[in-house]
């Protein structure tokens, strides 16, 4: 073994040793090779299956070329970071159709800046002991990188049914983040295997089933997509089936038995804010457009705006039980709202005036199981 060999194995591990400091519960390092993968979101993106996420679609093989996005790459640096909350309150929430439930992950802080500053200190790290000059770049969600398949041959789990990394000991809920190095550093090698077997309880559990078969999802009629990415009227046909969900949708997630492993998150940011885990429908719906942008500033949520939220939470009220707080709320909106909300608040308001359309028949209540974080 030559002295720049074994330089790059003890840096390696030094990189896996600064990333646990740095508050990752997992670091490893991976090839760039994404051919398979690559063709997997070509055959994805020829159903049509990313709705209006049309960016999906461009760059060209940068996402699967590691070295066309940033030049002279050759290795890959993954890394995982916990994020579920302890004691949220998930499933009592998501079965009490008058809560507006909240994807877990986006209950505190908006993680993109805070995983993107500490990989941002690990790559100052690896840069300062690297032998020689270093083309590095981090990444958090903000460019073309097929962070799960990368993740996946990194070690850091295998892809789930739900299309989810699952890890054996971590389970699901926990971010992802990259950086693209010119190091040649060792390769990891301690894949996790498919460990799904027969199990379908992520696809069977989908209020929308927005799953046509296992490993693809039809990103159309996920709640996830239709509360956050779309932009437009959500199809009537999907709403009642979007019981309570206001941003985003957890539940094959929490139905996974590999998330019994899952341990609640100890960063401060990722703690809920302004009791977003325990918050009524009509109480989030009444928030004026100021109290909005204070209340969801550095949180994922401000990305949808206030229209979007507002929609949203219209869908939810919709499929509440039927209440004068519930209408009066609804009402009070109507003539202020946009067009886009005034559609949703309108059949909202006759889905509570009308009780013989047996609004709760639509809705598939998750079931009363103890998850990690309750």
């Amino acid at each position: 073994m030559g002295k720049n060999t074994a330089n790059l194995f003890e840096l390696a591990e030094k990189i896996k040793t600064w990333g646990i400091d740095l508050g990752f519960q997992q670091i490893a390092i991976t090839d760039t090779r994404l051919e398979a993968a690559g063709q997997r979101l070509q055959n994805w993106l020829s159903c049509n299956y990313q709705g209006d996420m049309a960016w999906l679609a461009e760059h060209g093989d940068k996402r699967w070329r590691p070295d066309k996005l940033l030049p002279e790459t050759v290795r890959v640096i993954s890394a995982r970071m916990d994020y579920l909350p302890a004691n949220s309150g998930l499933v009592k929430t998501l079965r009490d159709p008058d809560k507006a439930y909240i994807s877990r992950y986006a209950l505190g802080r908006d993680y993109h800046k805070l995983i993107r500053k500490r990989l941002a200190k690990l790559a100052d790290k690896i840069d300062a002991c690297a032998p020689g000059a270093v083309i590095q770049r981090p990444f958090v969600d903000s460019a073309p990188v097929l962070e799960k398949p990368l993740a996946e041959k990194a070690g850091l789990g295998w892809m789930g049914k739900n299309t989810l990394i699952l890890n054996s000991e971590a389970g699901s809920w926990f971010f992802l983040g990259e950086i693209y190095t010119s190091l040649p550093l060792p390769l990891d090698h301690s894949r996790q295997d498919n460990q799904c077997g027969s199990c379908s309880a992520c696809l069977s559990i989908c209020p929308t089933n927005a799953f046509p078969e296992p490993y693809v999802l039809d990103a159309r009629r996920c709640i996830s997509y239709l509360t956050i990415e779309h932009k437009g009227v959500i199809e009537e046909e999907l709403r009642p089936l979007m019981g309570n969900r206001v941003f985003g949708c957890d539940d094959c997630q929490a139905i996974c038995p590999w998330n019994r492993y899952a341990r609640a998150s100890g960063e401060d940011d990722f703690r809920p804010r302004h009791r977003l885990e325990n918050s009524d429908l009509t109480t989030l719906f009444q928030w004026t457009e100021q109290e909005f942008e204070e209340k969801t500033a550095g949180s994922p949520i401000r990305r949808i705006g206030y229209q979007r939220w507002q929609r949203n939470l219209a869908v939810g009220l919709g499929n509440a039980p039927p209440s004068a707080e519930a209408v009066a709320a609804l009402a009070n909106r109507k003539n202020q709202a946009s067009p886009l909300v005034a559609d949703h608040i309108d059949w909202a308001l006759k889905r509570q005036q009308s009780p013989d359309t047996a609004i709760k028949a639509s809705v598939k209540l998750f079931p009363a199981i103890q998850i990690s974080d309750s």
